[in-house]
Order: C-alpha cells, then sequence, then structure tokens
C-alpha cells in the first residue's frame, strides 16, 4: 500500500500544487512555514477525513478563498484506489472513494492505516487526559469499526445525560427514571470500550517496551499505565453512587470519558520527571509502537509521516531510528526537514529509493 501522488487545491497555504511520490521514502526540504507540514496534514486528512493539527476544519482552507480539495491516487492490493476530501464554506466535508460519497467518516477509518510523528504529539504529554484517550481511541477505532460505533453513541448519551442534569439544575426538578434510561445505556456501552481499550493496552505495552529499549539502549525504565473507573466496579452502580455529585456539577463525573493512560519514567510522571530528550524518545517508541501494532493487526504496513522530528534529537537517537526504518517492516515513508544536507544524508544510508522536495 503507498500513496502515488497527492493534489491540493486551496489548501492551507496552497492554491494548487501536485506531488508525485516513490513508494519507499519521500522527503519535503526547506525552511519553515513554507508548507512541508501542510503536505503531510493533507496525507494525513485523505487517511483519517480530517487535519492532524487544526480540528477547525474551515481553517484548512487557504485565506480568501471559500473551498478545498485534496485529491489522492493509492495502490492497495495492486489495486487503484483515488480519495478526495473537499470542503466548501456553509457546507459540510466530503469524503470520496473511487467518486463514491462515504455517509459516514466513520465507514473510512482504517481503510488507509496511517502513522504520524511530530513535534505536536508533546501534547500528549503536556495535555489533559483527553488527549492520551484520542491516541488510544484513533488506533483501535483503525482496526475496529465496531469499536468506533460504540464510541461515538457513548458519546452522544453522555451528551444527552448532561444536557438532562443541567436541565434538572436550571429547573429545580429530578427525573429518576429518564435518567436510569441514560445510565443503562452508558453502562453498555462502556464495558464494551473498557474491554477493548484493556485488550489494546495489554497487546500495546510489549511492543512499546521493545520500541523504547531499542531507542534508548535499554538505559531507561519507562510505564504506560491505562487507569479508568471500571477498574474499581461497573459503570451502572459508579454512576448510581455519584448522582449527587453529578447533580452537583451538571455532568457525569464516572465513565470511560475519563480514563487516562499514564506516561511515566521510573514510576513517577514523565512531564514532570523526563528530561526534553527522554520525553522525545518515549514518544516516539510510543508512535513506533502504534505503528507495528497497526501493521501486526491490519496485515498492512502503514504509512508512516516524520514531521520536523530530527531538529530535538541526538545524532545516536537518529541513527537507531533510521536502523529501524531500514528494513522491510516499514512501508512508504515521508519526511519533513528543515537542513536538505541532513536530509540527503539520513536517507541515503538507508540504502532504500527515496526522493527529495525542496521547498
Amino acid at each position: 500500500m503507498y500513496l502515488k501522488n497527492i493534489s491540493l487545491f486551496n489548501y492551507k497555504n496552497f492554491s494548487e500544487a501536485s506531488f508525485e511520490f516513490v513508494s519507499k521514502i519521500n522527503c519535503f526540504v526547506g525552511k519553515n512555514g513554507i508548507g512541508k507540514t501542510n503536505v503531510l496534514d493533507a496525507i494525513y486528512h485523505l487517511s483519517q477525513g480530517k487535519s492532524y493539527f487544526n480540528p477547525l476544519a474551515l481553517q484548512n482552507i487557504k485565506h480568501g478563498e471559500d473551498f478545498f480539495v485534496i485529491d489522492g491516487e493509492f495502490e492497495i492490493n495492486e489495486r487503484k484506489e483515488q480519495i478526495v476530501c473537499s470542503l466548501k464554506k456553509g457546507q459540510k466535508k466530503i469524503l470520496k472513494r473511487n467518486g463514491k460519497i462515504y455517509d459516514k467518516f466513520s465507514e473510512h477509518v482504517g481503510f488507509i492505516p496511517l502513522v504520524i510523528i511530530s513535534p505536536a504529539d508533546t501534547d500528549l504529554i503536556v495535555e489533559g487526559s483527553e488527549t492520551r484517550r484520542k491516541f488510544m481511541d484513533s488506533v483501535i477505532s483503525q482496526l475496529d469499526p465496531q469499536y468506533l460505533k460504540q464510541l461515538i453513541q457513548y458519546q452522544k448519551v453522555i451528551s444527552q445525560r448532561n444536557s438532562l442534569l443541567k436541565y434538572f439544575a436550571l429547573n429545580f426538578v429530578f427525573d429518576n427514571d429518564t435518567l436510569s434510561i441514560y445510565n443503562e445505556q452508558l453502562d453498555i456501552y462502556g464495558k464494551y470500550i473498557f474491554e477493548k481499550r484493556k485488550q489494546f493496552i495489554e497487546q500495546f505495552i510489549p511492543i512499546f517496551n521493545t520500541h523504547h529499549q531499542a531507542i534508548t539502549d535499554s538505559q531507561e525504565t519507562v510505564q504506560l499505565v491505562y487507569e479508568s473507573h471500571l477498574f474499581e466496579k461497573d459503570l451502572l452502580p459508579l454512576l448510581q453512587e455519584n448522582i449527587n455529585k453529578d447533580k452537583a456539577l451538571h455532568y457525569t463525573s464516572v465513565g470511560i470519558h475519563k480514563d487516562d493512560l499514564l506516561f511515566e519514567i521510573d514510576h513517577y510522571p514523565i512531564k514532570k520527571f523526563g528530561s526534553q530528550g527522554q520525553q522525545k524518545s518515549f514518544l516516539i517508541a510510543l508512535k513506533l509502537a502504534q505503528f507495528e501494532f497497526l501493521k501486526t493487526q491490519s496485515g498492512f504496513k502503514p504509512i508512516l509521516l516524520f514531521d520536523d522530528i530530527f531538529d530535538k534529537l541526538d545524532e545516536n537517537r537518529v541513527a537507531k531510528i533510521i536502523k529501524m526504518v531500514n528494513n522491510d517492516n516499514f512501508g512508504q515513508l515521508f519526511i519533513s526537514d528543515t537542513h536538505p544536507e541532513r536530509t540527503e544524508k539520513i536517507v541515503k544510508s538507508t540504502h532504500q529509493t527515496y526522493k527529495i522536495f525542496n521547498f
């Protein structure tokens, strides 16, 4: 599986641009702020139906224009697959596969497995639990469409239950029968999601540890810890026990929407106790483990995007990452970098087919 070409129209800083790619390593080099990362984001867009860097879809339209189009041609199982993502102001975003419009974007998730490694990944460490839940959900959803459906339903019911709690507070009323209906639905969806997340983490941790040890020469001890209210007891009794708290807060305070994935070094939060280099190694190991997990489970080699990751890594760590890439475990790779000479040196050392785009 690989991306053969892509065309951009009014996407971010591009009025119109087209790129033809090779099946192994493709590099975008040049100064910051000229669009290297935007091409990577366009590729991500075709895989996931959304931007990795900007959740506000309208802000991906070039200034002064009223639409964008991303058109990509993939080769998957020796078949041509054309994916087009477009958005016009005032209308819904459209995602098409071979000319047919998807009714739901969730139907497309997982068709083109992809992993991105970017400086923006530091959000996984510094931001709140929602960012880390989204990481878990994005990996599982690329492999399990049923999981994504259950997750969407759970989030819908949580929103309805929260609206009901606010209604109770504003009108000084309480209706336990209606609330019980939402509780029972959340219990069903929540149980499924919890079990899938737990299963995922059990499989994922050994893969993560292997990659982290390879990057750091086994000199650092790190942990991934899945934290959930549902380890204590089932969701239904938890919801019933916390009803007074929920009524006071006007929102649902327990459930799988409060889960977290703790990142630790020597059993302490890496956010507080890890150096910048240790945090970077942790995140790269996390994403390479994501790649390995998706590849093993799907049977496809995901497309891998390296966005400007070499700037904050020492040569030793870069060499270890390239050594990992320099085998048949990896498929198509996209790299953005600010140093043309460094990029050329790195990709030449892989002895793989490569193409460099100078911006």
